[in-house]
C-alpha cells in the first residue's frame, strides 16, 4: 500500500475511461477515498460503482467545489486528467486551438486557483496533472495537443517550483502510447509513432504510484522518454532532424 494516500480525499477528472479510469481504480485499492468526474456522467458513474467512489459529472473547470463537499470538505489529492487529443496543424480552426488550451492548460490552472489556498494554509497538497510526452517531446500531425501540453508541463512545473517549500507535491504523468480511446482516435500518426510501445492504463497507474512513493515529479511510464527528452535538451538540432525524418515518413506512408 502506498501510505501517502491512503485515506486521502482524492479528485479524477476525466476517470469515465482510460487514464483516469485506471488512476481512479488504483486509488481506491491503495485505500483512497475517490471522486471520479467525468463529462460523460454515465461513464462517471458506471466506474465509480465499481470502485466504491463518488462520480460527480460536468465539466472538469469547475469540478473542484462539489467534489470537495462530496469528501466532506477537503480534497488531498487532484489529478488533472481530462483532456483533449486535439490534432491538426498551424491551420486548425480556432475553435479546435481554444478547446485544447482551455481543457489541457486552463482547467489545470482554475483547479490550482481554486485548491491552493487551502492546501497552503495547511501546509500540504498534492496535485497530478496527465501531460503526456507530447509535453516533454511532441508529437507528429497535432499542434494544438503537442503545444497545450507542453503548457500543461510547464503549469506543472512552476506549482512545483514555486511552492514545494510550503507542502505542495507536484507530479507530471508523461507517458507515450497509451491504450486508450484517445490513442484510437489519433489516427495515422499514432498508429506510427505510439501504439509500437503503447501500454495499458494500468501501467501508469502503477508508475504514478512509484512516483508518489519516490516523491518525484516527472513520472515516465515509458522509461525511454527519458533518453529523448535529454537528447533534445543537449542537441536540438539533431532532435529536430530526427523528428523531421519521422514526420517525413509518416507523409509518404499518407
Amino acid at each position: 500500500m502506498v501510505e501517502a494516500v491512503r485515506g486521502a480525499g482524492v479528485v479524477v477528472t476525466g476517470g469515465g475511461g482510460g487514464i483516469g479510469a485506471a488512476l481512479a481504480r488504483r486509488f481506491a485499492a491503495e485505500g483512497a477515498r475517490v471522486v471520479v468526474n467525468d463529462l460523460d456522467g454515465a461513464r462517471a458513474k458506471a466506474v465509480a460503482d465499481e470502485i466504491g467512489a463518488i462520480a460527480v459529472a460536468g465539466d472538469a473547470s469547475v469540478v473542484v467545489d462539489e467534489a470537495r463537499e462530496a469528501l466532506g470538505g477537503s480534497v488531498d489529492v487532484y489529478c488533472a486528467n481530462a483532456g483533449v487529443g486535439a490534432g491538426g496543424s498551424e491551420s486548425a480552426g480556432d475553435d479546435v486551438w481554444a478547446l485544447a488550451w482551455d481543457v489541457n492548460v486552463m482547467a489545470h490552472v482554475r483547479a490550482a486557483q481554486a485548491l491552493l489556498p487551502e492546501w497552503l494554509e495547511r501546509g500540504e497538497g498534492r496535485f497530478v496533472s496527465t501531460v503526456s510526452a507530447a509535453g516533454l517531446l511532441t508529437m507528429i500531425g497535432a499542434a494544438p495537443y503537442s503545444v497545450t501540453k507542453h503548457g500543461a508541463h510547464a503549469f506543472a512545473e512552476w506549482l512545483s517550483l514555486t511552492y514545494r517549500h510550503r507542502g505542495l507535491k507536484v507530479h507530471a504523468i508523461c507517458p507515450q502510447g497509451v491504450r486508450t480511446d484517445m490513442l484510437e482516435a489519433s489516427g495515422s500518426a499514432g498508429d506510427l509513432v505510439l501504439k509500437p510501445t503503447a501500454i495499458d492504463p494500468d501501467d501508469v497507474a502503477e508508475a504514478l504510484m512509484r512516483g508518489i512513493e519516490d516523491d518525484r515529479f516527472l513520472i515516465l511510464p515509458h522509461p525511454e522518454v527519458a533518453g529523448f527528452y535529454q537528447g533534445r535538451a543537449t542537441d536540438p538540432d539533431g532532435w529536430l532532424a530526427t523528428m523531421n525524418r519521422l514526420q517525413q515518413k509518416w507523409e509518404a506512408a499518407r
